[in-house]
């Protein structure tokens, strides 16, 4: 399996197409809604969940870097995803298997998104259907992915801008506010840390359990990284997307955290169930709570458009590596878009929409306790990925790399071993137990699904080679 060079997509991202999808990217409903049952789920000790998450994606992304950066280098048409790299450094079952399993992740999301967003239409606006706010934000943000890669980042550049912005906010309220600077607010030192039972009231357990939803809410990193290879120079904005993947998360994830934190007690769960708009609110700024709603269905908006995106880009790669159906690689849009496989990714995502409504509690369930861990075992597959394109590309020259993964091979190993060892606590973990077992299934079923495919080609290039000898022995 190969990286294949560009054949009709259209570079036509612009640099700060780039450098916002990049900043808003890992900006997503998880933060925003998520972050507060982190917290009093873990305590305090919370903020080391963010952290050991913050560092394990960037170091992923750092090795997706290094695999993209050099599959760009000197050209400006090179393309290739997850997909590509697993399968050229490891074996084709591992680019089928991470090529489906993240794609069948991003549809899922772009389910899950839609069906959020028409629950949220139907509570500002009663009179509009669920199903029919659902179907509705799908097929608009459809449209805008064929319309031209270019719709795609001018939208996600603005929706990026309203989410940096409203965090940006929230950073320098809750750091006033911390200070003891912001009026009416008497800072609660460093002691809030320890009042309510300790740094870590729930045991050391809960830590890392909420890695495991940490990262699924910091998923979407990467998607700048896919990004760039439809920029108007993927070479240069890799590397710019990957190294700002160190600032965002620190500041955007572990900031907000911590602010969150060290302004209310950890058990406060009134305060914590909507942490952003509650605490600006505590602040005195008006319309915190109705403006932060805003910002979310925003989120949810975002998060929609780039799961589209990369779904559809993941579908157009595996359909050029014969993973896929060919027609799925057809670019019949003027302006470069795969317009088959954005439909067919949109198409998918209805049918699990579809199971919120039918089969809530147990379709919808299996889809949405596989994802995380699906995630991770992705991530996995990525690290291998790099340690054998370096190995290699060592072996053959051994020059400068655009982006290079820190002390290698040590770190890569490392990576590997947190990975793994998040992944497996899983099954020892009731509330993740259920996510393992649907994941590993999942994992199983799609490699077990490639080699029983492997080998039916085969029995049928053996059945063709016997009839050609038989027709030959007649004549």
């Amino acid at each position: 399996m190969e990286v294949f060079a560009i054949t009709g997509l259209k570079n036509t991202l612009k640099t700060r197409h780039i450098t916002m999808i990049s900043i808003g990217g890992v900006i997503g409903t998880g933060l925003f809604i998520g972050t507060g049952e982190i917290i009093l789920s873990t305590g305090p000790a919370a903020i080391l969940s963010y952290i050991i998450a913050c560092l394990l994606i960037v170091l992923v992304m750092q090795m997706v870097g290094e695999m993209s950066a050099f599959s760009m280098k000197g050209e400006q048409t090179s393309f290739g995803t997850f997909a590509s790299y697993a399968g050229k450094y490891i074996g084709d079952w591992a680019g089928f298997t991470v090529g489906w399993l993240y794609w069948a992740s991003w549809v899922f999301i772009i389910g899950l998104e839609a069906v959020i967003i028409g629950g949220m239409l139907n509570a500002w606006f009663p009179m509009i259907p669920v199903w029919t706010g659902t179907v509705g934000i799908t097929l608009i943000m459809t449209a805008i992915n064929i319309f031209s890669v270019k719709s795609f980042g001018e939208f996600e550049y603005w929706l990026s801008f309203v989410k940096v912005t409203a965090i940006i906010v929230f950073l320098i309220v809750g750091l006033a506010m911390v200070l003891g600077v912001w009026p009416n607010i008497n800072s609660n030192g460093l002691e809030i840390l320890t009042e309510h039972g300790g740094f870590m009231p729930k045991g050391i357990l809960p830590i890392f359990t909420s890695v495991v939803f940490v990262i699924f809410s910091i998923c979407g990193a990467e998607v700048a990284a896919i990004a760039a290879g439809e920029s108007e120079n993927p070479a240069r904005n890799i590397v710019k997307a990957i190294r700002n993947v160190v600032f965002r998360l620190g500041l955007f994830f572990i900031g907000s955290v911590a602010i969150m934190i060290l302004v209310v007690p950890w058990n406060n769960s009134k305060v914590l169930s909507a942490p952003y708009a509650n605490i600006l609110e505590m602040a005195g700024l008006p319309l915190a709570g109705q403006l932060m709603e805003i910002v979310i269905f925003i989120s949810l908006i975002s998060v929609l458009n780039s799961a589209i995106f990369t779904s559809s880009r993941m579908l157009y790669d595996m359909a050029r590596n014969n993973e896929a159906p060919r027609f799925l690689n057809s670019i019949k849009s003027r302006r470069g878009t795969p317009v088959f496989a954005i439909i067919s990714s949109t198409a998918v995502a209805y049918i699990c929409a579809l199971f919120y409504f039918v089969s809530p509690k147990v379709i919808f369930f299996f889809l949405a306790n596989s994802v995380g861990g699906l995630m991770i075992a992705v991530y996995i597959f990525i690290a291998i990925a790099q340690i054998r394109f370096r190995r290699q590309y060592q072996k053959n020259s051994g020059g400068n790399l655009p982006i290079r993964m820190w002390f290698f091979p040590y770190l890569s190993y490392a990576t590997i071993a947190l990975l793994a060892v998040i992944y497996i606590s899983q099954a020892f973990i009731g509330s993740l137990r259920m996510q393992f077992l649907l994941s590993t299934m999942v994992l199983a079923a799609s490699i077990g699904f490639f080699f029983a495919k492997k080998r039916l080609a085969i029995k049928r290039i053996g059945s063709k080679k016997e009839n050609l000898v038989f027709d030959r022995f007649i004549k």
